[in-house]
């Protein structure tokens, strides 16, 4: 028998990431497979902070195509890097006088090019799921035009401050801080570009957010010049992509996923929201706003797809009630979506060692 490229693929999507639960294949890492008489190449290109990742994927890859019917022999070619700073550029963002959140090893932002795709919805359960994989985590809703974190987590107190500090409000160990939370609901929050930048003075130099393993960045909707002011004050290490499947929605993506690499920020992946709607009835898919626009866009960019989350009328009311992590736990659709996106964006930037 014969092996075939796409054979070759479909058997790889058993061998999973070391440490996760997703497979190399879903990753994007396998890049390449040659197949002629029997003797079989394997390209795969691996980011990882742990040395023992690359030869761990490599010995299980050459296992499995070499249990495969007619394989000869097989050759895994390994390229290894190691997450690190993106190297200067014109476009690079300038060293602060004073090192920015001290305490907070990665800061990642969940972006979309235009408001009502659930970039909010989405930045939380990511949020939620880092912290289910043992990491310490906050959450900054730095939506200024419409705080979407009191709601989402049925907090509306005022923050205490201590020793000139502003202290993250803490939600079962998820650091939270929201421009909603400094101001009365009924307010309008009109902003122009210096009240954009003192904005952001105050969230990194006077909230006190500690140590943290990574903190989720809730950017406002778009790509002009408040996005732009933020991206470049909080010193990105990466950036995350929301968009829905339709035409429109991904144009905009396109322009959010162009932004941030004209500052040099790393694009971690796109993430397909309200991919399909799950009727709570009787579980039937409906893809009402198309299908498959993120997974080609992604594609077209060379950057992963990281996750198709359906629209779930039981997360709807969760988010309204305060409590989204509900939802996602005893949904067993999108506690796998969600599990998945967060240890793609945990490995891509090596938040999690290889166990």
């Amino acid at each position: 028998m014969t092996q075939t490229k796409d054979t070759i693929l479909e058997a790889l999507k058993s061998v999973k990431f070391p440490g996760l639960s997703r497979d190399i294949v879903s990753f994007g890492i396998v890049k390449d497979i040659i197949t002629k008489d029997g003797v079989v190449n394997v390209f795969v290109d691996v980011a990882a902070r742990d040395e023992s990742v690359p030869g761990k994927i490599e010995d299980e890859v050459a296992r499995t195509v070499r249990a495969l019917p007619g394989v000869k022999e097989v050759q895994v070619h390994m390229k290894w890097t190691q997450p690190s700073s993106a190297p200067a550029s014109p476009h690079s963002r300038p060293e602060p006088s004073e090192p920015v959140l001290p305490g907070v090893r990665t800061k990642i932002a969940v972006a979309s090019g235009k408001g009502g795709v659930g970039k909010s919805t989405v930045a939380a359960g990511l949020a939620l799921m880092l912290q289910k994989l043992g990491l310490e985590v906050g959450l900054a809703d730095f939506d200024i035009y419409g705080p979407s974190v009191p709601t989402l987590f049925g907090i509306h107190e005022k923050p205490r401050v201590f020793d000139n500090k502003i202290l993250p409000l803490d939600r079962n160990g998820l650091k939270l801080m929201s421009m909603g939370f400094l101001v009365e609901p009924e307010t309008p929050m009109i902003w122009r570009g210096p009240m954009v930048h003192q904005a952001a003075d105050q969230f990194l130099r006077d909230v006190n957010w500690g140590e943290l393993d990574v903190l989720v960045v809730d950017l406002p909707p778009g790509t002009g010049d408040a996005q732009m002011t933020l991206s470049q004050r909080i010193q990105l290490d990466g950036a995350v992509i929301v968009s829905t499947p339709q035409d429109l929605a991904l144009i905009d993506a396109r322009k959010g996923v162009a932004m941030f690499q004209k500052m040099n920020v790393p694009i971690l992946g796109i993430v397909e929201n309200m991919s399909s709607f799950l009727c709570p009835h009787c579980n039937h898919e409906s893809h009402i706003f198309g299908h498959g626009g993120a997974e080609a866009e992604a594609r077209r960019l060379g950057v992963p797809l990281l996750a198709e989350l359906p629209l779930v009328p039981q997360l709807v009311a969760a988010a309204d009630s305060g409590d989204p992590l509900m939802a996602i736990e005893t949904h067993d659709v999108l506690s796998a979506a969600f599990q998945n996106m967060a240890e793609s964006v945990a490995q891509r930037i090596g938040l999690i060692a290889a166990q």
